[in-house]
């Protein structure tokens, strides 16, 4: 069962749904613990006074704030518990927006949003409001002593919480150094980048995505679990510096071609034995066979001086 990490309701209007929030990710990274070498005894942290070097106990620790260095203001437990916000059991929605006004940079932490059974009709109905008129609703939430601003937008037939940070929270990109008028681009120069970018733009597919380097360690400990030897592998040479944008632009855009083609032949050859497996489709696309043919004979066509090998005779 998923982990629920907030019970309350969604308010909007006079209508209040009742909802439970659970993680919509989670995280897959690989920990470890430290081990004291040669006998694999846990390595306990301490808290140590670094005026003494005694170890301090938590009845003797309070929090203070680093106002300039050396010195802090010493806040007490009961003054940050009189600030806290109180915990509500009640997402109130501020207002509705358009998806595109935000800017992915705000958003934070993803939930589902999951209703009680008996609040199902309110909860269909909110999705399917917001999802017909495509709008994101922003309201405020305590989660774990923290107030969030959240956006609460619809997802494949149900609600996802996103956690978002505070204006303030982002960086203003005035105060970094980004190339700007100064920076003169041919159109050359944007006419290949344009070309390279449109030869490997396609259709977003997560599942193709993967934590290549999570996996390689689970894989070394699996085999170092199992007793196996390890070897070392060799590292990667790095890349060449680039020092000529547009050699960079023409060799980028020779290998996005040269994948094309791989792929190409990949379907032609795919092509050719599901019409050797099917007579029937191949009496059905008279035209397609013939093409696939034509492009399997293109392929076959030995180099010059060099002996063709005997063509292999479809069963």
């Amino acid at each position: 069962m998923p982990t629920t990490i907030w019970t309350g309701s969604i308010s909007f209007g006079l209508v209040t749904v009742p909802v439970k929030l659970t993680p919509a990710v989670k995280t897959r990274d690989v920990s470890f613990n430290q081990l004291e070498e040669g006998t694999g005894a846990r390595i306990r942290l301490r808290r140590v006074s670094e005026q003494t070097g005694e170890e301090v106990t938590p009845d003797k620790i309070v929090k203070g704030y680093e106002i300039e260095k050396g010195r802090y203001v010493v806040v007490e437990k009961d003054e940050l518990d009189s600030l806290r916000p109180k915990a509500s059991h009640t997402i109130e929605i501020e207002d509705f927006v358009d998806l595109a006004d935000i800017d992915p940079i705000y958003f934070d932490s993803p939930y589902y949003v999951l209703a009680d059974e008996k609040a199902a009709k309110p909860y269909k109905l909110l999705v399917e409001a917001m999802t017909k008129l495509q709008k994101v609703a922003i309201g405020r939430v305590v989660i774990r002593a923290k107030e969030r601003l959240v956006a609460i937008r619809p997802l494949d037939g149900m609600l996802c919480v996103e956690t978002m940070h505070y204006a303030d929270e982002i960086v203003a990109r005035d105060k970094l150094e980004i190339p700007g008028d100064e920076v003169d681009v041919s159109d050359r120069e944007l006419a290949m980048a344009t070309q390279l970018v449109e030869s490997l733009a396609g259709a977003f597919g997560p599942e193709k995505y993967h934590d290549e380097y999570r996996e390689q360690v689970l894989e070394l400990i699996d085999q170092k679990a199992a007793g196996q030897e390890i070897v070392a592998q060799p590292e990667p040479e790095a890349p060449a510096k680039v020092l000529d944008l547009m050699a960079a632009l023409e060799a980028s855009l020779k290998r996005a071609g040269r994948d094309d083609e791989g792929a190409a032949a990949d379907e032609d050859e795919d092509e050719d034995d599901e019409v050797a497996a099917s007579p029937s489709r191949s009496k059905a696309r008279p035209r397609k066979a013939a093409t696939a043919a034509k492009s399997s004979a293109k392929k076959a066509k030995p180099a010059a001086g060099k002996k063709a090998p005997p063509k292999k005779r479809s069963a």
